[in-house]
């Protein structure tokens, strides 16, 4: 039998705000470093402005290594990293770092994705009236490809959910961290139940205002 007036709500609620800390700082972070990222190996690929095939092999190298560690294993190996830099691999913001590392570069081939998408057309029409490449990628190439981009905000966003439920394995606080501890480790069911409900819940909220968001970007 499940008891759900055991369960201290105000756990919860600093539970949730954790998380969500620890999602607007590092979706944010990860959009700062990914898009710029992604634009770069879009202009660096072959027939592109800044064509160059060395370049371009090595961001894809760097950025398929950093997308194919698995986080846990990157939360650990990020440690000392992680202290170095905001003193500390506990809490919100010792989640932080390694959060941005194993996101932004997923949202960095995204971005590139969605601008192979924006029409050979548009770049040859913009590049033939002397546009520089700052005018050819904030007037034409961004513009054009905002639906897609917003769509792999979303994406990442939902993943970094996940990887915050994650980063309480190491005590980085949140919804996954009080599942850890209590959900499993002391076996109150009823905490695993609330934390994963409020999970799917803000999982939902970010895929219906990230569809929102790309219905509007996309009638434009």
């Amino acid at each position: 039998m499940i008891e759900f007036a055991s369960i201290d709500w105000a756990d919860i609620g600093q539970a949730t705000l954790d998380t969500l800390a620890m999602l607007s700082a590092s979706l944010v972070l990860t959009v700062a470093i990914g898009l710029p990222l992604g634009v770069v190996l879009f202009l660096a690929s072959p027939g592109q402005v800044w064509a160059n095939r060395a370049a371009h092999l090595g961001l894809s190298l760097v950025v398929n290594l950093l997308r194919s560690v698995p986080f846990i294993i990157l939360l650990i190996v990020m440690i000392p990293l992680t202290v170095a830099l905001v003193g500390t691999s506990l809490g919100v913001v010792g989640a932080i770092p390694p959060l941005v590392v194993a996101a932004a570069p997923f949202f960095a081939r995204l971005v590139e994705l969605a601008l192979r998408e924006v029409g050979r057309d548009t770049i040859e029409a913009v590049t033939a009236m002397g546009a520089t490449t700052r005018d050819l990628v904030m007037r034409a190439l961004i513009p054009e490809a905002m639906p897609g981009i917003l769509a792999g905000i979303t994406v990442t966003a939902i993943a970094l959910v996940s990887f915050t439920a994650m980063a309480g394995v190491v005590g980085a606080g949140g919804l996954g961290d009080l599942a850890i501890r209590f959900g499993y480790q002391r076996f109150q069911t009823d905490v695993m139940i609330v934390t994963v409900v409020l999970l799917l819940i803000l999982v939902q909220l970010l895929q219906m205002a990230g569809d929102r968001l790309v219905r509007h970007f996309s009638r434009r």
